[in-house]
């Protein structure tokens, strides 16, 4: 069995939390992806941040995987209807970037966030809507894209094959400390739970760090799945994936 083990919301803005999360990952011998924001939320667009593009090129020459994580992450200027209101409710708080767009307009962000990542030699490998939200044509969009691979919260999605491996993700908030509690709580019974899946995600996000109960699990819930799951990088899982289909054919 392995596990997947993620950085979301890598930006300039969450800098100091972002390098925490990396030195907690290397202290239990995890290398994680890395899943960047080109320009978070409009105002830190990262070609203006030499230092933190070197970072993330240091971290992508230790095998770090780079992954397309939005372009801006929040959903300025868009609308949501109820419908997807109540698709985001307990996912995110106007964080939903790909929630509501259609094929062209979630293509024409994909393209803009893999330019600019290439162009500061970040090549990305695939692509993850903010909150894991996005419309079936927003997956598709990515495939059409070339990268490799999309999410969602239950699944991954490896191109060019297509199809959904299930991949149970293991998340928490910060946001207030009822649900910093309450996602420690529901953490730890993913453990009990799905321990026996057998790819399940961790995915951790700067923000996490805001609260002590969250930051006292993370390195918790790092012991617990490494003690039964061996690290996997994404691209190892697809290269899998890929050739299990080819030969079932």
């Amino acid at each position: 069995m392995s596990v997947l083990v993620s950085i979301h919301d890598v930006t300039p803005a969450l800098a100091p939390e972002a390098f925490r999360l990396w030195e907690l990952c290397a202290a239990h011998g995890v290398v994680p992806a890395l899943f960047v924001v080109p320009n978070w939320h409009g105002q830190w667009p990262l070609e203006r941040y030499p230092g933190f593009v070197s970072w993330l090129r240091d971290r992508a020459a230790e095998g770090a995987e780079i992954v397309l994580h939005g372009e801006r992450h929040d959903e300025s200027g868009l609308s949501r209807s109820r419908r997807d209101r109540l698709r985001a409710w307990g996912h995110t708080v106007r964080e939903g970037e790909f929630l509501t767009l259609e094929a062209a307009a979630a293509r024409a962000r994909i393209d803009r966030g893999v330019a600019l990542l290439r162009s500061l030699g970040l090549p990305p490998i695939g692509f993850v809507p903010p909150g894991w939200l996005a419309r079936e044509e927003g997956h598709a969009a990515v495939a059409d894209a070339g990268l490799g691979f999309s999410e969602d919260d239950r699944a991954i999605r490896f191109y060019p094959a297509g199809g959904r491996l299930a991949s149970p993700a293991v998340r928490w908030s910060a946001r207030s400390s009822a649900r910093a509690w309450g996602s420690v709580a529901v953490a730890r019974g993913r453990w009990i739970t799905q321990r026996a899946s057998a790819y399940p995600r961790l995915a951790f996000h700067p923000q996490d760090l805001r609260h002590p109960a969250v930051a006292r699990d993370l390195p918790r819930a790092l012991e617990r799945w490494l003690g039964r799951h061996k690290p996997i990088p994404y691209e190892g899982l697809r290269r899998r994936v890929l050739a299990s289909a080819a030969g079932g054919r």
